[in-house]
């Protein structure tokens, strides 16, 4: 430290030290905003991040992944877990290392959860070029690989002087912590610019504490709002992710205990009631719930808390059908708080939920209206039941039932993570949820192998907490080698490995649109190119093991139930292998979805595919 006030530390020290002094704060509870760093170093991280990293390990703890992508997915899990009040950084080389990223960026800021990528970069200076790894352009030699991460990234820059991170670094933090606009944040790092020193202030060290707003409703808004559902007759509140962020479970429930408004949630809602509230109506959409659709379909007055409105939500368009349904959507972004033309309350959850609560004190829903939907509920419990029922314990499992087998032996607090395939359609319309935090479904990018590294992050989020990942083969194919880090750093995450011998979802969906199931199966192939319908030699619960996990084998429903139960007693990284049944007893979707049909073709199942799809195209409203 100088006599001026100053401290000369090189620009990637400078950002360690930093990052170790921001905080968050939200209702008074304080937290660090970034708790720890993911990291694969490089040539163009090793010497500068990598370097700052071991000077202040003391107040930065490292975690070494093994694949970029997977880095941002468990630091995008730590941060969900977490309600967004504290996130993860991840650091990689130049190149390869950093177009790795995309993928995680993309589905971070997807999903508005925040994380902080520090790639390499080329030289600022330009003194050394061609760089191994550095892509050349032409005409525009600004340009790197990392630009590739600008249109995923809520925040970009490239810090291409020391003192240009004393503005960049505070806007990154900005981004990070605001609740409507966070998401993936970049700082491109050129590797020398990360190893040159500079004489920084000292205020920069200083702890910095950033608050989470909870804004207010307008008062306007507010009572057009309180009109509009007063004046309703079938209201249906639509729960999105936005609950869960603002952590407004509770203040939904006593709006619902108050008035008997009915709940569905999206994917990313879903446990913002519990499974046995009586007015939880479960998953709502393509995969959805029957109760939840048909109600959807008759609704007047739909309320959006939190939700963007997937087309998986909207049932692309198809889902609310009553003539003069109106919409009113609460949401902290003004940009999802305006779709379908709703009225509006643009404000934190929770705030908004309990003036709503106050304002509407004495007003509840038609009773005939309560009577309706408990009914449609009971119904849709007794095919939950039907789905998890398992008559032969000694038969090989359903995938239905393999949730069955899995709702039966979790906790409250457990926490059951899935992203991508058949299950999230299954969970959705199945799944019990017991707690806020218990269902994480990865939705919004949908992405596979997103499962596993997501589990290390939250459990490093909640340890103590028991922790499962739901992987079917494809998916587990996908991104398996964050195994070694649970291993490395005793993460006793609970993997289910459900091996089904293919894409399942895709392969439905591939028939279902007329193309056959072509390339969806893991079998082998003959000599002309069609299926033998034998499975191919693939030991995926061997290779589990190669990688640390212990395993355990479930050939039939009752050694399933056994091996569950061990693994969630485990202390270690722990898979459940089982082969499910080949015929999946998956129940249909209750909603459309809009999937492009060829228009043409000489092949009998496109034609029949097209008429039903242009049946469909006709019910899609525009919400004006």
């Amino acid at each position: 430290m100088s006599a001026t006030g100053t401290r000369r530390l090189t620009t990637a020290q400078a950002l360690v030290r930093f990052l170790a002094a921001q905080y968050t704060e939200r209702d008074g509870v304080r937290h660090r905003l970034i708790a720890g760093t993911w990291g694969i170093f490089g040539h163009g991280n090793v010497a500068g991040v990598g370097q700052a990293l071991v000077e202040y390990g003391d107040v930065m703890p490292f975690h070494q992944g093994r694949n970029e992508q997977a880095m941002v997915h468990a630091a995008v899990g730590y941060a969900r877990q977490l309600n967004r009040l504290s996130a993860q950084a991840v650091t990689t080389s130049i190149g390869p290392g950093a177009t790795n990223l995309v993928t995680g960026a993309a589905l971070a800021t997807v999903n508005r959860l925040p994380v902080l990528l520090l790639p390499g970069d080329y030289f600022a200076s330009h003194a050394a070029g061609p760089l191994l790894q550095q892509l050349e352009h032409p005409v525009e030699a600004d340009v790197s690989v990392n630009d590739a991460l600008r249109p995923v990234s809520r925040y970009f820059d490239r810090i291409n002087r020391p003192e240009a991170l004393l503005a960049s670094a505070l806007r990154a933090m900005r981004v990070l912590a605001d609740p409507a606009e966070t998401g993936a944040v970049t700082l491109a790092l050129p590797q020398d610019v990360q190893a040159e020193a500079f004489d920084w202030p000292e205020e920069f060290f200083a702890d910095r504490v950033w608050r989470v707003r909870r804004p207010a409703p307008d008062p306007e808004e507010l009572t057009e709002a309180v009109r509009a559902l007063r004046a309703a007759r079938r209201p249906l509140i639509v729960a999105g992710g936005g609950v869960h962020h603002s952590e407004a479970e509770t203040a939904l429930t006593a709006l619902v205990d108050a008035t008997g408004i009915p709940v569905a949630s999206t994917q990313a809602g879903k446990g913002a009631l519990r499974h046995d509230h009586p007015a939880d109506l479960g998953g709502i959409g393509h995969t959805g719930t029957a109760v939840a659709d048909d109600l959807a379909r008759t609704a007047d007055l739909v309320i959006g808390v939190g939700t963007r409105y997937s087309d998986f939500t909207t049932a692309s368009g198809t889902l609310f059908q009553d003539p003069g349904v109106r919409f009113l959507n609460l949401n902290i972004t003004a940009f999802d708080a305006h779709k379908l033309a709703a009225r509006t309350l643009v404000c934190d959850a929770r705030a908004g939920l309990t003036a709503l609560t106050e304002a509407l004190s004495g007003h509840r829903v038609p009773s005939s209206y309560e009577d309706e939907y408990r009914a449609g509920r009971s119904r849709w419990e007794e095919k939950v039941r039907a789905a998890f029922r398992a008559d032969d314990d000694s038969a090989v499992p359903t995938q239905t039932q393999v949730l069955g087998a899995l709702d039966a032996v979790v906790g409250d607090e457990d926490v059951v993570i899935n992203a991508a395939g058949s299950l999230p359609g299954d969970l959705h319309k199945l799944w019990r949820s017991r707690s806020p935090r218990q269902y994480h479904l990865e939705y919004g990018y949908s992405c596979m192998g997103y499962e596993i590294p997501a589990a290390l992050g939250v459990q490093q989020a909640a340890p103590g907490t028991a922790v499962w990942a739901l992987v079917g083969d494809g998916t587990y194919l996908m991104n398996p080698t964050e195994i070694v880090t649970a291993v490395q750093e005793n993460l006793p995450v609970k993997l289910v490995l459900v091996q089904n011998h293919g894409y399942a979802s895709i392969g439905g969906l591939s028939e279902s649109v007329g193309a056959e199931r072509f390339g969806t199966d893991y079998r082998h192939r003959a000599a002309d190119g069609t299926f033998t319908g034998a499975p191919l030699p693939v030991d995926l619960a061997a290779n589990a093991a190669s990688l640390g996990m212990d395993v355990l084998r479930a050939k039939t429903v009752r050694e399933l139930r056994e091996a569950l139960a061990t693994a969630r007693a485990a202390t270690r990284p722990t898979c459940v292998h089982v082969e499910t049944e080949a015929a999946r007893d998956a129940l249909p979707a209750e909603a459309w979805w809009d999937v492009p049909v060829a228009e043409v073709s000489a092949r009998e199942p496109v034609n029949d595919a097209r008429a039903r799809y242009e049946q469909a195209v006709a019910d899609r409203r525009h919400h004006l």
